[in-house]
């Protein structure tokens, strides 16, 4: 564990009223930030998690999986995040969620997949800033809660229009704005362009949290020198690591870098968000769910242990084409005895 003597000067964060505890935000990423693993990134140090893109017009619908989102990970502040495109599911889902026991509700207007753009939602919705806005002021209208919205530095490079939007945002009634410093046309190629989102925090009061490429603890501090910004999230720095957006808070505090957690830490782990998703999910929809994050808790322990491509590829496909849970815990148990051996030799 080694010390900066020169750690990252932090500001409060805080939405509206609601004071967060530091400024380290677990994105919201759409099956994978269910209850399970928002649980444990939370008690293992992220000062805020964020639900997995809950569509407005399927959770009024009272569909299964949408509602399934909404579930409280039992920690800290619970923030639900909507999607859509019409303002009357947006209003109509906004007080689902908050009957549901949201604390704050995070608006989507960043998501690049093509499913969701293509039904104009999602980060579709910065081509067209007037209608955003019928979105915004109707999830404000209909909240009780502060309203967050997360977008995208624009449509692509001839439009970054970030800055108007999150202008035009807090001006409705938006608490705070995340900014993944890509274009949407971008996807998550090339890399994050820290540097423009120091526009949004010029143009807006209210806080701004930093997203995109924040892997490692100078990433995250580089991310905040360049954009100026309050906050940074962390999406996918955390798959397989949901330690780490604790050790970054901490390390943005007191300028301490930890270590990845011993290897048997990281089994136990791994074992418990296992167990937590198929309790969530149910055994059979559970098991699928459940086999990514594996996977991406060995890529962890894979790197920590300097293993080989071909070791990984190994235990990854034994691992991962296991059925029963018990040959499931056996074999990781398996995996992570190995690995240890190989980071001692």
């Amino acid at each position: 564990m080694l010390k900066d003597h020169h750690p990252h000067r932090i500001r409060q964060l805080a939405i509206g009223p609601i004071a967060v505890a530091n400024p380290v935000v677990l994105a919201p990423m759409s099956g994978i930030t269910d209850a399970p693993f928002r649980r444990m990134a939370a008690r293992l140090g992220a000062g805020l998690v964020i639900s997995e893109m809950t569509a407005c017009a399927a959770l009024v619908r009272g569909r299964g999986d949408m509602l399934r989102r909404l579930d409280r990970h039992d920690r800290g502040i619970h923030v639900v995040q909507l999607a859509g495109c019409e303002a009357q599911w947006m209003a109509l889902g906004a007080r689902i969620a908050i009957d549901a026991g949201a604390d704050v509700i995070d608006i989507n207007m960043g998501c690049p997949a093509r499913h969701v753009t293509n039904g104009a939602s999602g980060s579709a919705l910065m081509r067209d800033l007037d209608h955003a806005l019928t979105l915004i002021d109707a999830t404000v209208g209909a909240s009780s809660v502060p309203v967050t919205l997360k977008m995208r530095l624009g449509w692509d490079a001839s439009a970054l229009n970030a800055p108007q939007l999150a202008r035009r945002a807090q001006d409705a009634g938006v608490r705070l704005v995340t900014v993944h410093a890509r274009t949407r046309n971008q996807f998550f190629g090339g890399a994050a362009d820290w540097a423009a989102v120091a526009a949004v925090k010029r143009l807006v009061s209210i806080p701004v949290v930093v997203n995109g490429d924040v892997r490692g603890f100078e990433d995250a501090r580089r991310a905040l020198e360049l954009s100026g910004a309050d906050a940074v999230m962390v999406g996918r720095g955390a798959q397989g690591r949901p330690w780490f957006p604790g050790q970054l808070a901490r390390f943005l505090i007191t300028g301490t870098r930890e270590e990845a957690p011993p290897f048997e830490r990281q089994y136990w782990l791994a074992r418990e968000l296992h167990d937590g998703i198929l309790d969530h999910y149910g055994a059979a929809l559970g098991a699928r769910h459940a086999r990514k994050h594996l996977g991406w808790a060995l890529d962890a322990a894979a790197a920590s242990a300097g293993a080989t491509a071909s070791e990984l590829k190994h235990w990854r496909a034994r691992v991962l084409t296991a059925e029963a849970t018990p040959q499931v815990q056996r074999l990781m148990a398996e995996a992570f005895d190995a690995l240890t051996q190989k980071a001692a030799a």
